[in-house]
């Protein structure tokens, strides 16, 4: 099972391709349908994304999911 400490640098990560970007969470939101709240419950960690959601958001983030994986791996080495 995924330790807790995984799903912060997951969170990390998103959050900060999606500030890379110079967006906010509302218009990630947007563009995802979604409302502005989604995206706050998944950065606090209130709410997590399942794999369909993840790719979604990295395609908004325009980050392929793999790099994000790659990077969680290596973080558990």
């Amino acid at each position: 099972m995924p330790t807790p400490d995984r799903y912060a640098l997951l969170r990390e990560a998103l959050i900060a391709a999606r500030r890379e970007n110079g967006l906010t969470q509302s218009e990630v939101a947007e563009r995802l349908g979604k409302a502005q709240s989604f995206v706050s419950k998944y950065e606090s960690g209130e709410r997590r994304l399942d794999v369909i959601e993840f790719i979604e958001v990295c395609q908004i983030l325009s980050i392929k999911p793999a790099t994000i994986i790659r990077k969680l791996e290596s973080e558990h080495d």
